[in-house]
Protein backbone atom coordinates (compact mmCIF):
# COMPACT_ATOMS: atom_id res chain seq x y z
CA UNK A 1 0.00 0.00 0.00
CA UNK A 2 3.03 2.31 1.01
CA UNK A 3 4.55 2.19 -2.59
CA UNK A 4 1.08 2.32 -4.07
CA UNK A 5 0.31 5.32 -2.48
CA UNK A 6 3.90 7.34 -3.55
CA UNK A 7 3.03 6.25 -6.98
CA UNK A 8 0.01 7.77 -7.14
CA UNK A 9 0.88 11.09 -5.50
CA UNK A 10 3.02 11.56 -8.85
CA UNK A 11 -0.05 12.42 -10.14
CA UNK A 12 -1.75 14.96 -7.87
CA UNK A 13 -0.73 19.00 -7.94
CA UNK A 14 0.74 19.24 -4.61
CA UNK A 15 3.64 18.35 -2.46
CA UNK A 16 4.60 18.32 1.22
CA UNK A 17 5.94 21.46 2.48
CA UNK A 18 8.44 20.14 4.95
CA UNK A 19 10.41 18.98 2.07
CA UNK A 20 10.59 22.48 0.61
CA UNK A 21 14.38 23.39 0.75
CA UNK A 22 14.80 26.86 1.84
CA UNK A 23 16.75 29.08 -0.77
CA UNK A 24 17.69 33.09 -0.75
CA UNK A 25 15.39 35.22 -2.56
CA UNK A 26 16.43 36.05 -6.01
CA UNK A 27 18.41 39.55 -5.82
CA UNK A 28 20.36 39.62 -8.75
CA UNK A 29 19.41 40.21 -12.58
CA UNK A 30 15.84 41.52 -11.30
CA UNK A 31 13.64 43.62 -13.77
CA UNK A 32 12.22 46.31 -11.21
CA UNK A 33 9.02 46.62 -13.12
CA UNK A 34 6.90 44.77 -11.05
CA UNK A 35 2.84 45.00 -11.14
CA UNK A 36 0.04 43.73 -8.65
CA UNK A 37 -1.30 40.11 -9.79
CA UNK A 38 -4.44 40.13 -10.97
CA UNK A 39 -5.09 37.56 -8.11
CA UNK A 40 -4.92 40.67 -5.42
CA UNK A 41 -7.45 41.10 -3.17
CA UNK A 42 -8.78 44.88 -3.72
CA UNK A 43 -6.40 47.44 -3.56
CA UNK A 44 -3.58 45.20 -2.14
CA UNK A 45 -0.31 46.33 -4.37
CA UNK A 46 1.44 42.51 -3.36
CA UNK A 47 1.88 39.90 -4.13
CA UNK A 48 3.78 41.18 -7.59
CA UNK A 49 4.56 39.69 -10.98
CA UNK A 50 7.32 41.21 -13.21
CA UNK A 51 8.06 41.22 -17.00
CA UNK A 52 10.67 38.52 -16.21
CA UNK A 53 8.11 35.94 -14.34
CA UNK A 54 9.32 36.46 -10.69
CA UNK A 55 6.70 36.50 -7.83
CA UNK A 56 7.45 39.33 -5.29
CA UNK A 57 5.47 38.83 -1.88
CA UNK A 58 5.90 41.42 1.16
CA UNK A 59 4.26 41.40 4.35
CA UNK A 60 4.68 43.09 7.85
CA UNK A 61 5.89 41.11 10.77
CA UNK A 62 7.97 42.42 13.02
CA UNK A 63 7.95 40.11 15.52
CA UNK A 64 9.00 36.99 13.27
CA UNK A 65 12.31 35.64 12.95
CA UNK A 66 12.05 34.06 9.67
CA UNK A 67 9.78 34.62 7.09
CA UNK A 68 9.78 32.60 3.68
CA UNK A 69 7.76 32.78 0.14
CA UNK A 70 6.96 29.21 -0.66
CA UNK A 71 6.14 28.51 -4.21
CA UNK A 72 6.69 25.93 -6.78
CA UNK A 73 8.85 23.46 -4.42
CA UNK A 74 11.07 26.23 -2.92
CA UNK A 75 10.77 28.28 0.10
CA UNK A 76 12.63 31.67 -0.45
CA UNK A 77 14.03 33.43 2.23
CA UNK A 78 12.84 37.23 2.51
CA UNK A 79 14.52 40.25 4.34
CA UNK A 80 12.92 42.29 6.84
CA UNK A 81 13.72 45.84 7.02
CA UNK A 82 13.59 48.54 9.67
CA UNK A 83 9.77 48.78 9.97
CA UNK A 84 9.38 44.76 10.66
CA UNK A 85 8.16 44.75 6.45
CA UNK A 86 9.60 41.52 5.27
CA UNK A 87 10.16 41.31 1.39
CA UNK A 88 11.05 38.21 -1.41
CA UNK A 89 11.20 37.47 -4.91
CA UNK A 90 11.43 34.31 -6.63
CA UNK A 91 12.87 32.61 -9.51
CA UNK A 92 10.83 33.23 -13.00
CA UNK A 93 7.24 30.79 -12.47
CA UNK A 94 6.05 28.83 -15.23
CA UNK A 95 3.48 30.73 -16.79
CA UNK A 96 -0.05 30.37 -15.29
CA UNK A 97 -1.56 29.87 -12.01
CA UNK A 98 -0.15 28.57 -8.82
CA UNK A 99 -0.61 27.79 -5.27
CA UNK A 100 1.29 29.59 -2.57
CA UNK A 101 1.77 29.99 0.56
CA UNK A 102 4.37 31.93 3.37
CA UNK A 103 6.36 30.29 6.40
CA UNK A 104 6.66 32.62 9.06
CA UNK A 105 8.75 30.67 11.67
CA UNK A 106 7.47 27.38 10.44
CA UNK A 107 3.77 28.19 10.28
CA UNK A 108 2.56 27.76 6.76
CA UNK A 109 -0.43 30.49 6.58
CA UNK A 110 -1.98 32.22 3.31
CA UNK A 111 -0.70 35.85 1.96
CA UNK A 112 -3.62 38.83 2.80
CA UNK A 113 -3.02 40.59 -0.25
CA UNK A 114 -3.88 37.13 -2.61
CA UNK A 115 -7.49 36.14 -3.17
CA UNK A 116 -7.82 32.25 -1.91
CA UNK A 117 -8.44 29.14 -3.87
CA UNK A 118 -8.73 26.22 -2.62
CA UNK A 119 -6.05 23.67 -3.48
CA UNK A 120 -3.30 21.96 -1.58
CA UNK A 121 -6.38 20.15 0.87
CA UNK A 122 -6.71 24.14 2.40
CA UNK A 123 -8.22 27.79 1.45
CA UNK A 124 -5.15 29.77 0.52
CA UNK A 125 -2.85 31.82 -1.48
CA UNK A 126 -2.81 31.72 -5.34
CA UNK A 127 -1.35 33.58 -7.94
CA UNK A 128 -1.93 33.65 -11.92
CA UNK A 129 1.17 34.73 -13.85
CA UNK A 130 0.43 36.24 -16.73
CA UNK A 131 0.88 34.04 -20.16
CA UNK A 132 1.59 34.74 -23.81
CA UNK A 133 -1.56 32.92 -24.75
CA UNK A 134 -4.16 33.93 -21.81
CA UNK A 135 -6.09 35.63 -23.99
CA UNK A 136 -8.32 32.41 -24.73
CA UNK A 137 -9.17 32.72 -21.00
CA UNK A 138 -9.31 36.52 -20.92
CA UNK A 139 -13.46 37.69 -20.37
CA UNK A 140 -14.46 39.18 -23.40
CA UNK A 141 -17.49 41.33 -24.52
CA UNK A 142 -19.37 38.15 -26.10
CA UNK A 143 -22.22 36.35 -24.49
CA UNK A 144 -21.91 35.64 -21.02
CA UNK A 145 -23.14 32.03 -19.66
CA UNK A 146 -23.16 31.16 -15.69
CA UNK A 147 -21.52 29.40 -13.38
CA UNK A 148 -24.37 28.75 -10.36
CA UNK A 149 -23.83 26.48 -7.31
CA UNK A 150 -26.46 23.07 -7.18
CA UNK A 151 -27.15 21.55 -3.74
CA UNK A 152 -28.78 18.25 -4.53
CA UNK A 153 -29.35 14.85 -2.65
CA UNK A 154 -27.08 11.52 -2.68
CA UNK A 155 -28.75 8.29 -2.51
CA UNK A 156 -25.41 7.06 -2.41
CA UNK A 157 -24.01 9.11 0.29
CA UNK A 158 -27.64 9.58 2.28
CA UNK A 159 -26.38 13.07 2.62
CA UNK A 160 -26.96 17.02 0.90
CA UNK A 161 -23.85 17.45 -1.47
CA UNK A 162 -22.70 20.50 -3.59
CA UNK A 163 -21.32 21.33 -7.41
CA UNK A 164 -21.12 23.75 -9.81
CA UNK A 165 -22.89 24.01 -13.75
CA UNK A 166 -21.48 25.99 -15.80
CA UNK A 167 -25.05 26.78 -18.50
CA UNK A 168 -23.96 28.32 -21.87
CA UNK A 169 -25.54 31.79 -23.04
CA UNK A 170 -27.75 30.04 -25.21
CA UNK A 171 -29.55 28.08 -22.53
CA UNK A 172 -30.94 31.31 -21.58
CA UNK A 173 -31.27 33.11 -25.52
CA UNK A 174 -33.03 29.57 -26.48
CA UNK A 175 -35.63 27.95 -23.67
CA UNK A 176 -36.42 25.42 -26.42
CA UNK A 177 -32.99 23.78 -27.26
CA UNK A 178 -31.74 20.51 -25.32
CA UNK A 179 -28.10 20.81 -25.07
CA UNK A 180 -24.97 17.77 -23.76
CA UNK A 181 -23.34 17.73 -20.82
CA UNK A 182 -19.56 17.01 -19.79
CA UNK A 183 -18.85 16.15 -16.10
CA UNK A 184 -15.49 17.43 -15.30
CA UNK A 185 -13.48 16.79 -12.06
CA UNK A 186 -10.62 18.49 -10.45
CA UNK A 187 -7.62 16.84 -8.83
CA UNK A 188 -6.39 15.23 -5.62
CA UNK A 189 -6.28 18.46 -2.67
CA UNK A 190 -8.78 20.28 -4.68
CA UNK A 191 -12.82 20.51 -4.82
CA UNK A 192 -15.74 21.18 -6.81
CA UNK A 193 -14.31 25.43 -6.96
CA UNK A 194 -11.42 24.12 -9.02
CA UNK A 195 -12.22 24.47 -12.48
CA UNK A 196 -14.71 27.56 -12.83
CA UNK A 197 -11.93 29.61 -9.72
CA UNK A 198 -8.49 28.13 -10.99
CA UNK A 199 -9.63 27.04 -14.53
CA UNK A 200 -11.89 29.73 -15.41
CA UNK A 201 -13.75 27.21 -17.51
CA UNK A 202 -16.65 29.44 -17.88
CA UNK A 203 -14.80 32.16 -19.61
CA UNK A 204 -13.01 29.34 -21.51
CA UNK A 205 -16.32 28.23 -22.78
CA UNK A 206 -17.38 31.85 -23.97
CA UNK A 207 -14.78 32.78 -25.81
CA UNK A 208 -15.01 29.29 -27.30
CA UNK A 209 -18.40 29.18 -28.37
CA UNK A 210 -18.49 33.11 -29.40
CA UNK A 211 -15.61 32.58 -31.49
CA UNK A 212 -17.48 29.29 -33.23
CA UNK A 213 -15.00 26.73 -32.13
CA UNK A 214 -17.39 25.14 -29.89
CA UNK A 215 -20.63 23.79 -29.35
CA UNK A 216 -22.93 24.90 -26.65
CA UNK A 217 -22.85 22.29 -24.13
CA UNK A 218 -22.84 22.07 -20.21
CA UNK A 219 -20.75 21.04 -17.44
CA UNK A 220 -21.08 20.38 -14.50
CA UNK A 221 -18.14 20.07 -11.95
CA UNK A 222 -18.57 18.22 -8.27
CA UNK A 223 -16.34 16.70 -5.46
CA UNK A 224 -14.53 13.88 -6.29
CA UNK A 225 -12.82 13.61 -2.73
CA UNK A 226 -15.28 14.03 -0.15
CA UNK A 227 -17.87 11.10 -1.46
CA UNK A 228 -18.69 8.02 1.34
CA UNK A 229 -21.63 5.49 1.73
CA UNK A 230 -23.06 5.59 5.20
CA UNK A 231 -20.35 4.50 7.59
CA UNK A 232 -17.07 4.88 5.78
CA UNK A 233 -13.85 6.14 6.29
CA UNK A 234 -12.82 9.24 4.16
CA UNK A 235 -11.52 7.97 0.71
CA UNK A 236 -8.37 9.34 -1.15
CA UNK A 237 -7.93 7.96 -4.76
CA UNK A 238 -10.99 5.63 -4.05
CA UNK A 239 -9.58 3.54 -1.19
CA UNK A 240 -8.86 4.52 2.31
CA UNK A 241 -6.69 7.17 3.00
CA UNK A 242 -3.17 6.99 4.28
CA UNK A 243 -1.53 8.36 7.33
CA UNK A 244 1.12 10.68 7.58
CA UNK A 245 1.29 14.58 6.56
CA UNK A 246 -1.11 16.20 4.08
CA UNK A 247 -0.20 18.07 1.15
CA UNK A 248 0.59 21.83 1.97
CA UNK A 249 2.00 23.71 -1.07
CA UNK A 250 1.18 23.80 -4.53
CA UNK A 251 4.00 21.99 -7.33
CA UNK A 252 5.16 23.44 -10.33
CA UNK A 253 8.15 20.79 -11.52
CA UNK A 254 5.55 17.86 -10.36
CA UNK A 255 6.61 14.71 -12.47
CA UNK A 256 2.88 13.72 -13.03
CA UNK A 257 3.89 10.47 -14.94
CA UNK A 258 2.09 7.16 -14.98
CA UNK A 259 2.97 5.40 -11.94
CA UNK A 260 6.00 2.69 -12.44
CA UNK A 261 3.85 -0.32 -12.31
CA UNK A 262 2.89 -3.06 -15.15
CA UNK A 263 0.17 -2.09 -18.00
CA UNK A 264 -2.19 -4.62 -16.07
CA UNK A 265 -1.78 -3.17 -12.32
CA UNK A 266 -2.44 0.60 -13.30
CA UNK A 267 -5.52 -0.82 -15.42
CA UNK A 268 -7.04 -2.11 -12.46
CA UNK A 269 -5.84 0.27 -9.78
CA UNK A 270 -7.56 2.77 -12.17
CA UNK A 271 -11.08 1.03 -12.05
CA UNK A 272 -10.94 1.38 -8.65
CA UNK A 273 -10.04 5.12 -8.44
CA UNK A 274 -14.02 6.01 -8.35
CA UNK A 275 -14.69 4.81 -5.01
CA UNK A 276 -18.13 5.93 -3.90
CA UNK A 277 -17.97 8.80 -6.24
CA UNK A 278 -18.74 6.68 -8.89
CA UNK A 279 -22.10 5.47 -7.92
CA UNK A 280 -22.88 9.43 -7.01
CA UNK A 281 -22.33 10.23 -10.67
CA UNK A 282 -23.96 7.58 -11.97
CA UNK A 283 -27.04 7.18 -9.76
CA UNK A 284 -27.41 10.97 -8.13
CA UNK A 285 -25.84 13.57 -10.59
CA UNK A 286 -26.41 12.53 -13.54
CA UNK A 287 -29.93 11.78 -13.31
CA UNK A 288 -30.66 14.98 -11.32
CA UNK A 289 -28.72 16.97 -13.95
CA UNK A 290 -31.36 15.42 -16.64
CA UNK A 291 -34.24 15.97 -14.25
CA UNK A 292 -33.82 19.53 -13.75
CA UNK A 293 -31.94 20.92 -16.56
CA UNK A 294 -32.78 20.79 -20.22
CA UNK A 295 -30.25 17.81 -21.62
CA UNK A 296 -29.88 15.79 -23.96
CA UNK A 297 -29.97 12.64 -22.39
CA UNK A 298 -28.23 10.11 -24.08
CA UNK A 299 -24.28 8.42 -24.34
CA UNK A 300 -23.84 10.69 -27.71
CA UNK A 301 -24.12 13.56 -25.71
CA UNK A 302 -22.30 13.04 -22.77
CA UNK A 303 -18.65 13.51 -21.65
CA UNK A 304 -16.28 13.12 -18.71
CA UNK A 305 -12.89 14.52 -18.11
CA UNK A 306 -10.34 15.14 -15.47
CA UNK A 307 -7.12 16.39 -14.22
CA UNK A 308 -4.89 14.54 -12.51
CA UNK A 309 -6.65 12.10 -10.09
CA UNK A 310 -9.74 13.30 -11.28
CA UNK A 311 -8.17 12.08 -14.73
CA UNK A 312 -7.62 8.42 -13.26
CA UNK A 313 -11.54 8.77 -11.65
CA UNK A 314 -12.31 9.21 -15.38
CA UNK A 315 -10.36 6.43 -16.21
CA UNK A 316 -11.66 4.34 -14.05
CA UNK A 317 -15.50 5.58 -14.71
CA UNK A 318 -15.34 5.08 -18.39
CA UNK A 319 -14.38 2.26 -18.92
CA UNK A 320 -16.63 0.99 -15.94
CA UNK A 321 -19.47 2.40 -17.57
CA UNK A 322 -18.22 2.40 -21.17
CA UNK A 323 -21.81 3.01 -22.77
CA UNK A 324 -22.53 6.16 -20.48
CA UNK A 325 -20.06 8.60 -21.92
CA UNK A 326 -19.22 8.92 -25.66
CA UNK A 327 -16.36 11.43 -25.24
CA UNK A 328 -13.14 11.00 -22.97
CA UNK A 329 -11.06 13.36 -21.51
CA UNK A 330 -7.67 12.69 -19.19
CA UNK A 331 -5.60 15.66 -18.46
CA UNK A 332 -2.32 14.96 -16.43
CA UNK A 333 -3.85 11.86 -15.23
CA UNK A 334 -2.12 8.83 -17.04
CA UNK A 335 -3.53 7.06 -20.56
CA UNK A 336 -5.82 4.49 -21.97
CA UNK A 337 -4.06 1.87 -23.11
CA UNK A 338 -5.18 -0.06 -25.76
CA UNK A 339 -4.75 -3.40 -24.04
CA UNK A 340 -6.92 -2.26 -21.66
CA UNK A 341 -9.62 -2.10 -24.47
CA UNK A 342 -9.20 -5.60 -24.71
CA UNK A 343 -11.83 -6.60 -22.42
CA UNK A 344 -14.18 -3.56 -22.86
CA UNK A 345 -15.10 -3.87 -26.25
CA UNK A 346 -18.57 -1.87 -25.41
CA UNK A 347 -15.90 1.23 -25.16
CA UNK A 348 -15.10 0.99 -28.54
CA UNK A 349 -18.41 1.03 -29.73
CA UNK A 350 -19.66 3.84 -27.93
CA UNK A 351 -16.37 6.11 -27.99
CA UNK A 352 -16.71 9.16 -30.12
CA UNK A 353 -13.37 10.68 -28.72
CA UNK A 354 -10.68 10.00 -26.31
CA UNK A 355 -8.54 12.64 -25.91
CA UNK A 356 -5.40 12.45 -23.08
CA UNK A 357 -3.16 15.74 -22.27
CA UNK A 358 0.07 16.37 -20.40
CA UNK A 359 2.84 19.20 -19.90
CA UNK A 360 6.04 19.03 -21.58
CA UNK A 361 7.21 18.67 -18.31
CA UNK A 362 5.61 15.75 -16.95
CA UNK A 363 8.64 13.46 -17.19
CA UNK A 364 6.89 9.89 -18.86
CA UNK A 365 3.75 11.56 -19.85
CA UNK A 366 5.01 14.22 -22.60
CA UNK A 367 7.42 11.65 -23.90
CA UNK A 368 8.74 8.08 -24.30
CA UNK A 369 6.41 4.80 -24.35
CA UNK A 370 4.02 5.59 -22.15
CA UNK A 371 3.73 9.66 -23.55
CA UNK A 372 0.57 10.40 -24.74
CA UNK A 373 0.78 10.79 -28.43
CA UNK A 374 2.80 7.08 -28.34
CA UNK A 375 -0.82 5.82 -26.55
CA UNK A 376 -2.80 7.93 -28.66
CA UNK A 377 -1.20 6.14 -31.58
CA UNK A 378 -1.85 2.95 -30.76
CA UNK A 379 -5.56 3.82 -30.07
CA UNK A 380 -5.61 4.79 -33.49
CA UNK A 381 -4.37 2.12 -34.67
CA UNK A 382 -7.41 -0.16 -33.15
CA UNK A 383 -9.96 2.44 -34.12
CA UNK A 384 -10.18 4.62 -31.44
CA UNK A 385 -10.53 8.02 -32.36
CA UNK A 386 -7.55 9.40 -30.09
CA UNK A 387 -6.16 13.05 -30.02
CA UNK A 388 -3.14 13.65 -27.80
CA UNK A 389 -2.08 17.26 -26.58
CA UNK A 390 1.53 18.60 -24.98
CA UNK A 391 1.05 22.00 -23.12
CA UNK A 392 4.09 23.86 -24.04
CA UNK A 393 6.88 24.47 -21.15
CA UNK A 394 4.47 23.80 -18.51
CA UNK A 395 4.25 20.71 -15.84
CA UNK A 396 1.72 19.57 -13.72
CA UNK A 397 -0.36 22.22 -13.11
CA UNK A 398 -3.16 24.46 -14.14
CA UNK A 399 -2.12 26.13 -17.22
CA UNK A 400 -1.62 22.55 -18.82
CA UNK A 401 -5.15 21.81 -17.65
CA UNK A 402 -6.86 24.88 -18.87
CA UNK A 403 -5.15 24.46 -21.99
CA UNK A 404 -6.32 21.25 -22.26
CA UNK A 405 -10.32 21.69 -21.81
CA UNK A 406 -9.66 24.56 -24.50
CA UNK A 407 -8.16 21.98 -26.53
CA UNK A 408 -10.54 18.98 -25.64
CA UNK A 409 -14.10 21.36 -26.02
CA UNK A 410 -13.04 21.88 -29.22
CA UNK A 411 -13.44 18.03 -30.00
CA UNK A 412 -17.30 17.10 -28.23
CA UNK A 413 -20.42 16.71 -29.63
CA UNK A 414 -19.29 17.44 -32.87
Amino acid sequence: MKKLFLSLMAFTSLTVAAQNPTVPSVTENVVEDFKPASTNQDNKQYPMINSQRMVRAQITAPQATFVGLDIAGKIYAMTKDENGVWTGTSAPQDEGFHYYQLNIDGASVPDPGSKYYYGASRWGSGIDVPAADEDFYTVKNVPQGSVSEVYYWSSVTESMRHGYIYLPAEYYANPGKKFPVLYLQHGMGENETGWSAQGKTGIIMDNLIAAGKAVPFIIFMDNGLNARRPGEQPMGFGGPRPGGPRPQAGAQGGQGGRPRMSGADFAKMARRMGGAFEEVLIKDIIPMVEKNYRVIADSEHRAMAGLSMGGMQTHGITLNNPTTFAYVGIFSGGTIGAEELTDVPDFKKTNKVLFMSAGSKETGMAEGENSVGKVAEDLKAIGINAHSYISPETAHEWQTWRRSLYQFAQLLFK
